[in-house]
C-alpha cells in the first residue's frame, strides 16, 4: 500500500430493528409509533456517566439512559465494543418491552442498570441469531 494512499474503507452491516419500531401500551392497549431521535452522551447534558437515546414516541419524546459503564463491562466480558448502532438496539428493545409490560406508565425518562443493559444488549444479540453472549450476560 502506497504511504500516501487513504485508508481502507470498513464497512460494518448492522440491521436495525429498534431504530424505527411499534409496541403496543400496555395500559392503552393501543399501538404505539416509536422512532429513534438522538443518541447522546450524556456526561455534559445531566452530568452522568451514561448515553442517553432518545426516541419519539407517537411523538413523544421519551429517553432511554444507559449506564456508561456496561460498556466497561461488556469489553471485560467479551473483549467486543458496544458499538452506536448496538447502543440504539439496546436502548429500542428496552423501551419496547417496558411499553408492552407497563413499565413506568408514561416516563419521559428510563435509566437502566448495567445489568439490565448487558441483558437486554444479550436478547437483542439472540434476536439477531449473532454469536451469544458468555454466561452471566
Amino acid at each position: 500500500m502506497h504511504p500516501f494512499a487513504p485508508p481502507p474503507i470498513v464497512r460494518y452491516d448492522f440491521f436495525l430493528m429498534y431504530d424505527d419500531f411499534y409496541a403496543i401500551d400496555r395500559w392503552s392497549n393501543q399501538r404505539v409509533h416509536c422512532i429513534q431521535q438522538k443518541l447522546i452522551v450524556a456526561i455534559a447534558t445531566r452530568h452522568a456517566d451514561a448515553v442517553d437515546v432518545k426516541f419519539l414516541v407517537d411523538g413523544q419524546p421519551v429517553w432511554v439512559a444507559l449506564p456508561l459503564p456496561a460498556w466497561v463491562e461488556y469489553k471485560r466480558r467479551t473483549a467486543k465494543t458496544i458499538t452506536d448502532s448496538l447502543t440504539v438496539e439496546i436502548a429500542g428493545h428496552y423501551l419496547k418491552t417496558a411499553l408492552e409490560s407497563g413499565e413506568g406508565g408514561g416516563r419521559e425518562m428510563y435509566s437502566l442498570t448495567v445489568e439490565e443493559a448487558l441483558e437486554h444488549l444479550n436478547a437483542v444479540v439472540q434476536e439477531l441469531g449473532q454469536e451469544t453472549t458468555p454466561q452471566g450476560l
